[in-house]
């Protein structure tokens, strides 16, 4: 082994390992944290001097490799300073993304697009990052101690608390996902419930799932984008959902769901959100393209006025950044543990996309340049 730069326990120290024929390919953080290894003749002295979003290209690429903190080694690229021409030029391709998605987002192909693309991918890829009720959203950690799964039935049960459902109340879930929580509003609160995905594998699995429980009477599924919905519910709750959505229709979509509800009947809308200040950086473009590509953040206070605009009063409101931020941690260690079967079922690039998707989506919660935010809206009786 030898050292890059200095002598003595108080300077830092890059270590890098001499492979035969006199190359090096093995950079080693100072602080021990993580590890590059490069593939083939990448050398890791060039992939330090990268931006962070062709970094991220690399990395999903297979260029290098990561061993031991993948998050840290993501904190390390996000941390350069990297000015000049090429990031002046992915900045301004973040940005014309964004304005593109923002213009197209919302209608129903567009959006029934971007669902589809989770949809491609199968249910069992899902199944080895998510919890045992495929929740794929932020769970509830009353410790960091707690893990996944408790975090998870703990997010459940305080949604149809804050909800205050009640059995035989009509429940609608937007966006249902894999049915995890019209399950535990069914056989824990007893509610007959609903749940509406535009994913075909989705609602495959839930209608399976609810004939295996014995759940037909209390249950039902439909493959329908939610601006296709009737009746009135007592209670609709929308997780994870209007990140879909977009900013240009957000007010209709709050207009929606206040159509959908019976007088004093309560919305619980919950996602991620972006807060003031914070835009688009070019190293979220590549990754965000791949995983999110009809996603939109809103701002917080967009949400609030629009859903006053609709009619709703605000009734509260709870932070979700930190649970965010450990749920997608968790995420990142199941996907590791399970990296073999992933890299079977979905392939190499995929696998290292939502990979370092995660890692990086659990630092920008960590570091509040993305949150999230539980809004419970009220419809008036009059």
């Amino acid at each position: 082994m030898e050292t890059s730069s200095g002598q003595g326990a108080s300077k830092p120290r890059h270590f890098w390992a001499r492979q035969p024929g006199g190359r090096t390919n093995i950079f080693s953080d100072p602080q021990g944290r993580f590890t590059l290894v490069g593939a083939g003749n990448t050398d890791p002295k060039q992939i330090l001097k990268l931006d962070a979003y062709s970094a991220a290209n690399a990395f999903v690429n297979g260029e290098f490799d990561v061993q031991g903190d993948l998050m840290e080694a993501v904190r390390y690229f996000s941390e350069q300073p990297h000015t000049g021409i090429r990031h002046l030029i992915y900045a301004m391709l973040a940005r014309l993304e964004h304005l593109r998605i923002h213009s197209l987002l919302g209608t129903q192909d567009e959006t029934a697009k971007g669902i589809e693309h989770d949809g491609e991918r199968p249910n069992e890829f899902y199944s080895l990052f998510l919890d045992s009720r495929l929740v794929y959203s932020a769970g509830y950690f009353e410790s960091v101690e707690e893990n996944l799964e408790r975090a998870q039935e703990q997010k459940l049960d305080l949604i149809c608390r804050e909800l205050v459902l009640c059995p035989d109340e009509s429940f609608l879930d937007v966006g249902c996902g894999w049915g995890g929580l019209i399950f535990h509003a069914a056989e824990r609160f007893g509610v007959k419930a609903r749940g509406c995905t535009i994913a075909a594998q989705q609602r495959e699995y839930v209608q399976h799932e609810i004939e295996r429980r014995g759940l037909s009477g209390r249950l039902t599924v439909c493959l329908c984008d939610y601006r296709e919905m009737n009746g009135r519910y007592d209670k609709i709750a929308s997780v994870g959902m209007f990140e879909h959505v977009g900013k240009a229709r957000l007010a209709a979509y709050l207009r929606k769901m206040f159509e959908l509800l019976r007088p004093r009947g309560r919305l619980l809308n919950s996602g991620i959100v972006r807060p003031r200040g914070v835009t688009e950086r070019p190293d979220t473009l590549s990754i965000r393209k791949s995983v999110f590509p009809s996603g939109e953040l809103i701002h917080l206070d967009d949400v609030l006025r629009e859903g006053e605009r609709a009619g709703f009063e605000v009734i509260g409101m709870r932070d979700f950044r930190v649970h965010y931020a450990l749920t997608c941690k968790a995420w990142v260690a199941n996907l590791q543990r399970n990296q073999e079967r992933c890299r079977s079922l979905v392939g190499s690039r995929t696998y290292r996309t939502w990979l370092l998707y995660l890692a990086a989506s659990a630092i920008g919660f960590e570091e509040g340049r993305t949150s999230a935010a539980q809004v419970l809206f009220l419809k008036p009786a009059v």
